[in-house]
């Protein structure tokens, strides 16, 4: 049973940084390619960056580069997402997915397995 485990979640300032984890298992975690998502309440899903299965090739969100970095672990089987500057706009739950392609995707239908998402709130 494939699951995603995101966490690093929680309350914020605004002007902070967070680094989001998500631990992958029952999956070959090395032949996936990962990304991030989030979600704010009221809007569409809106990607955030992926990485490919070897960690080489990274592709982010036009709107929010500069402030993001993804990165993985192929031992520990975990997929990171850093998020700098943090504002209230930035407020949404924030999800991991995976996909067995070697692409990189911002297409969320392209994703085979997601995780449960972590909530992240940023204060002024």
């Amino acid at each position: 049973q494939v699951r995603l485990v995101e966490s690093g979640g929680g309350l914020v300032q605004a002007g902070d940084s967070l680094r989001l984890s998500c631990a992958a298992s029952g999956l070959t975690f090395s032949q996936f390619a990962m990304g991030w998502f989030r979600q704010a309440p009221g809007k569409a899903r809106e990607f955030l960056a992926a990485i490919n299965w070897r960690g080489v090739s990274t592709y982010y969100a036009d709107s929010l580069k500069g402030r993001l970095s993804i990165s993985r672990d192929n031992v520990k089987n975990t997929v990171y997402l850093q998020t700098n500057s943090l504002n209230s706009e930035d407020t949404a739950v924030y999800y991991c997915a995976a996909d067995r392609t070697y692409g990189l995707s911002n297409n969320p239908n392209e994703y085979d397995y997601w995780g449960q998402g972590t909530q992240v709130t940023v204060t002024s």
